[in-house]
């Protein structure tokens, strides 16, 4: 009997024709066609940085979880202390293997005293949610994969809130706490996250309210942007890319992610990440400036380590970027040479967020 065909269809999002008509040029990325960009990288960087731009982000999974033993669940999976998570409130935080790998960098919001959703990366969705309900079997909850039930779309820059708020019932919640609203009468979950280093709100709606909520958004101002002016813009602001600065083979204290792992909570992989900390990292990922040209992912650092992410800035006008190097290597101003492809180009070790607000 013939093997059954694979499906390889690329998924769109409730926004697509909205893409389309916008003149985006479109990519696969996650198993998704999603916008790389519009009227061009820059355009839509700077904009985001100067009045407000608005990112389709469906593509992104959720995860929902709830009843009695949700918040002691939650707990042994994240590394951060959701028992300080208020309802209404979002905390960041990682998931590790037992020896402190990181499995995915997540944003997880209290919906309600046993009721969760934590979003989870697009290329990782599937897997966190397997994790998800692998660990679950020892814990009174309800673990669901919530990723059809939402769009998500991130309204960001210095005028995003005054965009959104002008079709919101009432006023929008603050940074990094969440709230139910109703946008031109549908009900949304507005989020104050985001991903560019600028004020802003995420919006979680139903799939089929995301097409009026994007038109209205941009009708007020907010500049379509992609993928590619969302890396510029959290790569200025050293926010990690899972995938890139992240991964499996290295854990949180070497990525800088110590202020979001609480080890005394007990979260799978704590004890190797408290090894890891008392220890001190063998290597740490730093931000750095280019003098000339630009690095990209894969670069050798001479020395050791390795470019994880790199760009030219648009705000900044140099190459920027970060790399693990040996610990030794990453104090601030360090030099680095690195290797890009096969020009040995210099770089300067420099203080996080590279773009100061």
């Amino acid at each position: 009997m013939a093997a059954a065909p694979i499906d390889t269809a690329l998924r769109r999002t409730p926004l697509y024709d909205k893409h389309v008509a916008a003149g985006a040029k479109l990519v696969p990325f996650a198993g998704w066609e999603m916008p790389v960009q519009y009227a061009g990288v820059k355009a839509e960087h700077l904009a985001t940085r100067a009045t407000a731009g608005v990112f389709d982000v469906s593509h992104m999974g959720e995860i929902a979880t709830a009843g009695p033993g949700a918040e002691a669940f939650l707990q042994r999976l994240l590394s951060n202390d959701v028992t300080k998570l208020l309802t209404g409130g979002a905390q960041y935080s990682v998931l590790c293997r037992e020896d402190g790998g990181v499995l995915d960098d997540l944003f997880t919001y209290r919906l309600g005293a046993a009721e969760f959703l934590t979003v989870t990366n697009a290329a990782n969705h599937e897997k966190d949610l397997a994790w998800f309900q692998q660990q679950a079997t020892d814990f009174d909850v309800v673990v669901e994969d919530a990723a059809d039930r939402f769009a998500m779309l991130a309204v960001q820059g210095p005028q995003a809130r005054e965009i959104v708020q002008a079709l919101a019932d009432s006023p929008l919640p603050d940074r990094f706490t969440c709230r139910h609203r109703m946008l031109r009468g549908k009900r949304v979950l507005a989020c104050g996250t985001g991903y560019t280093g600028e004020d802003g709100v995420e919006i979680l709606c139903d799939p089929a309210d995301a097409p009026m909520i994007w038109g209205e958004v941009v009708k007020r101002g907010a500049h379509p942007a992609g993928l590619a002016a969302r890396d510029t813009l959290r790569l200025e602001v050293n926010y990690h890319l899972y995938g890139n600065d992240l991964m499996e083979s290295r854990g949180p204290i070497e990525a800088g992610l110590g202020w979001a792992c609480k080890e005394d909570t007990g979260f799978i992989g704590s004890e190797a990440v408290r090894a890891v900390r008392k220890a001190g990292p063998s290597e740490k990922l730093v931000a750095f400036t280019m003098t000339s040209g630009i690095a990209r992912q894969g670069n050798a650092v001479i020395g050791g380590g390795e470019v994880t992410s790199g760009t030219m800035s648009p705000s900044l006008e140099i190459g920027i970027g970060m790399a693990y190097v040996p610990a030794a290597m990453a104090a601030e101003g360090t030099e680095l040479e690195i290797d890009v492809r096969g020009k040995i180009r210099t770089a300067t070790v420099a203080k996080k967020p590279l773009l100061k607000k």
